[in-house]
């Protein structure tokens, strides 16, 4: 069990993101904090802040990708939900120990440079769930 974990964020899939945007910014007042191609992923992705647990819209780029893939199957909607961990590889540890099945064993590089790693649908309630590093405010 990781006993740190905060809500960080939840992703949303798109088919466009320029047409999705005012729902999160007009409607309901969130700003863009960050906007993103990442090739390696096939995906560009955009986080919105308001003022506590992020709201990430990802749109494919690539026919490929496991997101044009999840988008073909399912929709849009809900893609993920992902919770913050102050080290990521000692979160992945601890899940392996506990034979969670893990997408990534190791961190990889996410939107904005953070570190991130997924756990499998299968153990997270039938919802991928991404574990994103951040700073610890501990002292």
């Amino acid at each position: 069990m990781i006993h740190t974990a905060q809500l960080h964020h939840v992703a949303y899939v798109v088919t466009d993101l320029d047409a999705a945007l005012p729902l999160f910014t007009a409607r309901f007042g969130l700003e863009i904090e960050i906007r993103e191609l990442m090739p390696e992923q096939g995906v560009e992705a955009v986080m919105l802040n308001g003022g506590g647990a992020g709201v990430e819209l990802i749109c494919p780029t690539d026919p490929e990708s496991g997101v044009a893939r999840f988008l073909e199957k399912r929709g849009e909607g809900l893609h993920h939900i992902a919770f913050g961990v102050p080290d990521i590889a000692r979160a992945l540890a601890q899940l392996a120990i506990e034979e969670v099945e893990l997408i990534d064993t190791t961190a990889r590089r996410g939107l904005g440079g953070h570190l991130v790693a997924f756990i499998h649908p299968r153990s997270g309630a039938g919802v991928l769930t991404e574990l994103v590093e951040i700073e610890s405010h501990s002292h």
